[in-house]
């Protein structure tokens, strides 16, 4: 069995490898609060009062989450959100904004604004009835003015400034949208071209209502994911090259872009995460196994109640 100490180290160390954000006076080491944008990779239950089939709310999910209660996570337990918030020493879950239990109390320390679903494509949000990058924008917008009501200008701007901001965008994208849509006529260089345009666009947007940390994951490794493997991976169910060329393609234009915005603005912290495709490929290595089937008790997606890994902690 995989313990969680574990399971964080392969979330910062690999997920997220690159060193910490620069130290201030905080207790925490300079690291206030934390929000997180984009989709289910952060996601902590924004979609649940949304009129959407994405959601994360009912079981399987959350059964290894405290009380086994399914919260609107696309996960067992805890995402990434929380596991970083928590290693950084700010908080052991990070609230989803639209949750429906947001307190006032949560909100200097950070809240998520990522929904499961949503895509850089205004089309990939709309298909799936979930937030779009500029609503999650608009969200954070009025969450600032929140906080400024709670607890001042300055120490909103403060907070701001000086918290750590995660934003995975761009899976469903490449994904669903790029295959399942019109999308698909045009050249996937053009596709991806705007894809990179719009997190640009989203992330300097973000630099312009005072974020100067901000962590930028690269898609998954699509093409090797469970469900990916299923659809395009043949009857031994091998990484489907194509997608995982695509995926590749466009984290390299991402990266190049990020570099060039960390170039042009000095005073932005801003960098690459490292996608999972190292602990896909060397699995056992990290104590996991089934790698291949989209869930453990057949070959078929893992939708709804279908089934579920009863051995979740050796599984990925």
């Amino acid at each position: 069995m995989v313990h969680l100490k574990t399971l964080v180290a392969v979330l910062i160390l690999v997920f997220c490898a690159m060193s910490a954000p620069k130290t201030s006076a905080d207790n925490n080491g300079g690291v206030p609060a934390l929000f997180s944008f984009g989709d289910s990779i952060l996601d902590t239950g924004n979609n649940n009062l949304l009129i959407t089939l994405t959601k994360g709310n009912y079981p399987p999910y959350g059964r290894d989450f405290p009380g086994g209660i399914p919260t609107g996570r696309f996960c067992n337990g805890r995402n990434p959100s929380d596991l970083i918030a928590e290693a950084l020493g700010v908080k052991a879950t990070v609230p989803a904004y639209l949750g429906g239990s947001l307190r006032d109390e949560d909100l200097p320390t950070g809240v998520t604004f990522a929904s499961g679903g949503s895509g850089i494509d205004p089309v990939t949000s709309g298909i799936q009835g979930v937030l779009s990058l500029s609503s999650q924008l608009r969200l954070f917008e009025q969450y600032i003015e929140r906080l400024k009501a709670l607890v001042g200008e300055e120490r909103a701007s403060y907070i701001v400034s000086h918290a750590l901001v995660l934003y995975s965008s761009g899976n469903n994208d490449i994904a669903i949208t790029y295959y399942d849509t019109l999308t698909h006529l045009q050249p996937f260089s053009i596709y991806s071209d705007g894809l990179v345009s719009g997190s640009s666009k989203f992330i300097m947007s973000l630099y312009g209502l005072g974020v100067r940390r901000m962590w930028v994951f690269s898609t998954l490794p699509l093409g090797c994911l469970p469900g990916g493997r299923t659809i395009a991976g043949g009857p031994l169910r091998f990484c489907a090259p194509i997608v995982n060329l695509q995926a590749q393609f466009f984290n390299a234009k991402l990266a190049s872009a990020v570099s060039s915005i960390r170039s042009r603005y000095p005073d932005f912290d801003i960098r690459v995460c490292r996608r999972l495709r190292g602990v896909l490929r060397d699995c056992s290595f990290w104590s996991f196994r089934i790698m291949y089937h989209a869930k453990c008790v057949s070959r078929s997606f893992h939708i709804r109640f279908l089934g579920f890994c009863a051995s979740n902690g050796e599984s990925l």
